[in-house]
């Protein structure tokens, strides 16, 4: 297949009346013995007619056609996934945790604006991700576009959705709150990421969702690790993919993939995979270790709101600690100790004068450390700060199944050796949180290509230490850092860390920033 001035492809094929009748101003242009070159009008039209003859390689005219925007040269990865989008009006999107898949969709999305093959797009996508990831990249990538993200309570999130915005971002349990005006909104494009959060088809969720996609929409869903913990994961996502030819009930698809064992206890078929595979179709997939333009280390930011009991007691201490600062100077030490305790009500344990432990609820900070964790097929370390903090998640990842171990303060030597000879070398524990104090330097971990930081910590050194655990001699795969912040004190802590700025440097500004809001 040859491209021609940008303006027409030449095939060489052995029927061409395969192409002459179903593409117009198509033509035979030459033969030589028994093939014969087409040449077609390249535009998008006929790049997806001949992706559906099974032509194979087939180039998207975004390619060549499309003014990649806004401040970032696109990978060569995310141009192909962009390209692949493009054809595709029904697509998975399976790239790794850290590909920048976002973008990719973006682009894609911009093109087809251009061209008029659509109009509007509606993203759904977890709460974490909206600001943080949707519009980031949106304001980076099409800054001619407009964006608006529905959330709040339902009037505002419908005067959102009524004002024509062409990006509207939504969270999944948004949807169900304006779900009238969504089907009315004129979205003729629907991006799901994180698309897992719908794999289960009997949920309210999933039914809300579903009726927004009717036969004539496009749909893009995203995820980096689809049916990874079981096949039956992948029914909910094809059956909105493809209504028509998914499976017809859940119980035919559990019978396809599964074998029951006892009246409790299925097994995944041998031919489990493949059959999946077969079902999340049309699908690209890319790892990090195939994008070889991206750089060795990724740090990325996930939104994590506190609940409302967590926002009362911070804001509680805030106003306690502005009235302090007027009353008296306000020493370094005053004021680490008063950032420590924000830091410790962000991160769900604070402590008390007397040394007691009060527990915060974290479920929202909590779902997101699980999505990170099952968006990855390699190792994870976590680095929590705070040692009962440590010990509460710890009971909820044990609970919820996961293998995990642990390192802090109070694990002797042996121990730790032990913790780190397992992960480094043993299947499990996948998981392992750490207080970054007690494991900064001196060992290796890098079985884990992911890292997440349950909260930030004060020290520049450590926090560098700490992310240098995985990004070292011996690692095969791409990095990632996650970072998950939910309070004001979070967001400037972390912007100090990633400016290289150490505690004694910004102490005093930080505590006068934070207590005056």
């Amino acid at each position: 297949m040859e491209v021609i001035e940008n303006r027409a492809l030449k095939l060489r094929v052995r029927n061409p009346a395969r192409i002459l009748n179903v593409i117009p101003k198509s033509a035979v242009v030459a033969e030589q013995d028994g093939l014969y070159d087409v040449l077609v009008h390249w535009d998008i039209d006929s790049a997806q007619v001949l992706k559906n003859l099974n032509i194979r390689n087939v180039p998207s005219p975004i390619i060549a056609k499309y003014k990649w925007t806004g401040a970032r040269e696109p990978f060569a990865h995310q141009k192909q996934t962009a390209a692949f989008l493009t054809l595709n009006r029904r697509a998975f999107c399976f790239n790794e945790q850290g590909t920048a898949k976002t973008a990719s969709a973006i682009w894609a999305a911009d093109y087809l604006m251009n061209i008029g093959r659509i109009s509007r797009v509606l993203v759904i996508c977890p709460v974490s991700v909206m600001q943080a990831t949707w519009v980031s990249d949106l304001f980076l990538c099409v800054m001619h576009r407009t964006v608006a993200v529905a959330h709040g309570d339902r009037l505002k999130r419908k005067k959102i959705i009524e004002a024509n915005t062409e990006f509207v971002v939504i969270n999944f349990d948004g949807v169900a709150v304006v779900q009238k005006e969504l089907m009315a909104g004129g979205f003729d494009l629907v991006i799901i990421d994180e698309a897992n959060a719908v794999k289960t088809a009997t949920t309210e969720r999933w039914k809300c969702i579903n009726k927004l996609i009717q036969p004539d929409t496009w749909l893009w869903m995203m995820t980096g690790t689809p049916a990874s913990q079981s096949p039956l994961d992948a029914y909910g996502l094809a059956r909105m993919m493809h209504p028509s030819t998914a499976p017809r009930s859940f119980g035919m698809f559990r019978d396809s993939v599964m074998s029951k064992i006892t009246n409790f206890k299925w097994i995944p078929k041998p031919t489990a995979i493949d059959t999946v595979n077969k079902l999340l179709q049309p699908a690209i997939r890319f790892t990090k270790e195939q994008c070889l333009d991206l750089p060795d280390i990724i740090y990325t930011t996930r939104e994590v709101p506190l609940t409302r009991q967590q926002k009362k007691m911070y804001d509680d201490l805030r106003k306690n600690l502005a009235v302090l600062a007027a009353g008296e100077i306000i020493s370094a030490v005053n004021a680490a100790a008063g950032l420590n305790k924000l830091l410790q009500i962000s991160c769900g344990a604070v402590y008390t004068d007397d040394r007691q432990t009060v527990e915060l609820d974290i479920r929202p900070r909590y779902d997101v450390l699980r999505e990170v964790i099952d968006d990855t097929p390699h190792k994870v370390l976590v680095f929590v700060p705070y040692t009962h903090t440590i010990e509460l998640l710890l009971e909820k990842l044990i609970a919820d199944g996961y293998l995990v171990d642990t390192i802090h303060g109070g694990v002797n030597p042996t121990k730790r050796a032990m913790v780190i000879k397992a992960f480094q070398e043993q299947p499990n524990p996948k998981v392992l949180v750490i207080q970054p104090q007690a494991a900064s330097h001196g060992i290796t971990l890098h079985a884990a290509n992911t890292i997440v930081w349950w909260g930030p910590i004060m020290s520049y050194e450590t926090y560098a230490q700490a992310n240098a655990r995985i990004h070292r001699a011996g690692q095969r795969n791409k990095c990632l850092v996650v970072k998950l912040q939910g309070s004001p004190v979070e967001v400037k802590r972390y912007k100090a860390l990633d400016n290289c700025e150490d505690t004694n440097v910004s102490l005093l500004a930080l505590y006068e920033e934070i207590i005056n809001g």
